[in-house]
């Protein structure tokens, strides 16, 4: 990992900061407490193995080794408790989850070319005309619920992306019902009664509103992981700004984007990574088999864990970008989701929110929250 030598710095030429959890620390810290209450805390009791095989499970702390499983280590895109193998079974077209080859990287390219810097100008007037009307009422004095405004901001962004014409609340309730219904399939834990069945019925609705995409079947993937992520990230990063005083940082033009990739790296909104290993590989001094299903904990190969956000002394990009994967199973997603925090920060910066009310989503597929109101703290 990135341990500190005698002198006090790590392994990536930055100073140990690690104190006791501040105010931020401590709100975000319940998000995956309450959410998932057994997963996370054994998740914690194991990561000071950089790479830890139970059974025919690998979990996977190291950060090098977390990219080396994502970039050297053969995948079945279609094993069960992967994406793919969830779309699969879902009958879902998971075509850029579980295609291979030169299937999967035209798939990947076409998606990553709508989500280039041509694409993210094109879909930026949708949710910067979103926040400037909902943002309204922090100026009266009034409160805004952070967790609805994601979803708006999710759902629209969706729709536009996908040329769907179809009321984005709708699209982005149907994303995150989809979502949270197969969400145990990817995570360790017993199937509960009656899921397979409502994870179906789930797929079939967000299918159905999405079967007119531009994208055709792969829209309702789609959907899934942008509204998802989306509604994690955003409400969390606030809460944090909020809680932290970040504020100044968010105002400041030339440290709101180092600010952003902070926040995304401690937030990880997708805090580990699911995968089945195709072929043999060795992980730090594990040895992979074919079959064994690997358990990449994102958040503790970026040290968001114990490194807290800092816009004047961030993570080195190959750090930081681990959130969104690496090679070719990198989010295409990246820069949006970063376009859009930054203009969220941007809009709350002159407010300096503070947080009224927060409840964890103890249901969603990625730690959450419920619900976040804030309030102008000036």
């Amino acid at each position: 990992m990135s341990a500190p030598d005698a002198s006090g710095v790590d392994q990536c030429g930055h100073r140990d900061r690690r104190r006791r959890a501040g105010p931020a620390r401590r709100r975000d810290r319940r998000v995956y407490l309450r959410s998932h209450p057994v997963l996370f805390p054994l998740l914690a009791l194991l990561r000071r193995a950089p790479v830890l095989r139970l059974g025919r499970t690998v979990v996977v702390n190291d950060r090098q080794a977390c990219a080396d499983a994502l970039t050297r280590v053969p995948l079945d895109r279609t094993a069960a408790g992967t994406t793919g193998g969830t779309a699969n079974r879902l009958e879902i077209d998971g075509t850029l989850f579980d295609q291979a080859g030169t299937a999967h990287r035209q798939t990947r390219r076409r998606v990553a070319d709508g989500l280039g810097a041509a694409g993210v100008a094109r879909l930026r007037p949708v949710w910067t005309s979103l926040l400037d009307r909902e943002l309204a009422p922090l100026a009266d004095g009034g409160e805004v619920e952070m967790v609805a405004l994601a979803a708006l901001l999710a759902g629209a962004t969706t729709a536009a992306l996908l040329e769907l014409e179809t009321d984005p609340v709708r699209l982005a309730r149907a994303a995150r019902d989809a979502a949270a219904a197969t969400a145990h399939e990817q995570l360790p834990g017993l199937p509960r009664p009656g899921a397979a069945r409502s994870a179906r019925r789930a797929a079939e609705r967000l299918t159905a509103l999405t079967a007119a995409g531009a994208d055709g079947p792969l829209a309702a993937m789609l959907a899934v992981a942008a509204v998802n992520t989306t509604v994690a990230a955003l409400p969390r990063a606030v809460a944090w700004c909020a809680d932290d005083d970040l504020w100044s940082a968010a105002a400041d033009a030339r440290l709101r984007p180092a600010l952003v990739t902070e926040l995304l790296r401690v937030t990880a909104p997708s805090p580990l990574f699911p995968r089945v290993a195709a072929g043999s590989a060795e992980l730090g001094r594990v040895r992979v088999r074919a079959g064994d299903k690997l358990i990449l904990v994102a958040r503790h190969a970026v040290d968001a864990h114990r490194r807290d956000p800092d816009a004047t002394d961030p993570a080195p990009p190959h750090v930081s970008q681990l959130v969104f994967g690496a090679g070719s199973h990198a989010c295409p997603g990246a820069r949006l989701a970063r376009a859009q925090l930054d203009d969220l920060l941007a809009a709350l910066a002159p407010y300096r929110p503070v947080v009224v009310r927060a409840r964890v989503d103890r249901r969603a597929a990625l730690p959450g929250w419920a619900t976040l109101t804030v309030r102008a703290g000036l």
